[in-house]
């Protein structure tokens, strides 16, 4: 039997991290701590999970469920990756962290981050002794239902700094449906 990896999803029940969690559910290979302050749609995702292979928790502390984690993917808007941080990382420490995001105002207009920057880098500035990964901020949520167009897979973009946790992200955006592709380090 293949190691399982646990993950935490913090915004599982976000239209991303709720995609995600879905997509991963394919596999008994990962372990799913999902976490949401909305509890009713938590209770309802774990729920529908629990239909698939996954072994699926739901934990209302972030700090908790990262500290059991293998993985943390941070789905949540860039403008709340700042809160996340300061609930994980005490406990994030050596461990693989996933930034989806963009660092985009409200408006979706507008960066906020400087412009030789990334939320990927900001979250590695926030969390230094993690190994942040950035993937599927390029993948909408729709796409992980349909992750195959005209008979092709749909790419991920895969950057990081670290090329074990790179590896270890590519086989979980495979498990996802998608071709994933190494394109280099957290500054490109």
């Amino acid at each position: 039997m293949a190691n399982i990896k646990t993950i935490a999803i913090v915004g599982a029940t976000g239209t991303m991290g709720s995609a995600i969690a879905r997509a991963l559910s394919k596999t008994p290979d990962y372990r799913l701590l999902l976490i949401s302050t909305d509890e009713d749609k938590l209770v309802d995702l774990k729920l529908e999970l629990a239909k698939s292979k996954v072994e699926a928790f739901a934990i209302s502390c972030a700090r908790e469920a990262s500290w059991e984690a293998d993985i943390i993917i941070v789905a949540t808007p860039y403008e709340a990756e700042r809160e996340v941080v300061e609930k994980i990382r005490e406990v994030a420490t050596g461990k693989i962290v996933i930034s989806i995001s963009n660092p985009l105002n409200e408006a979706y207009n507008d960066l906020v981050t400087s412009p030789d920057s990334s939320a990927a880098e900001e979250l590695q500035k926030l969390l230094p002794y993690s190994k942040v990964v950035k993937t599927f901020n390029t993948t909408f949520a729709a796409d992980f239902m349909t992750p195959v167009i005209d008979g092709k897979t749909a790419d991920a973009f895969i950057a990081g700094n670290n090329s074990d946790a790179v590896e270890v992200v590519s086989g979980l955006v495979k498990v996802a449906g998608f071709n994933p592709v190494i394109v280099g380090d957290l500054t490109v």
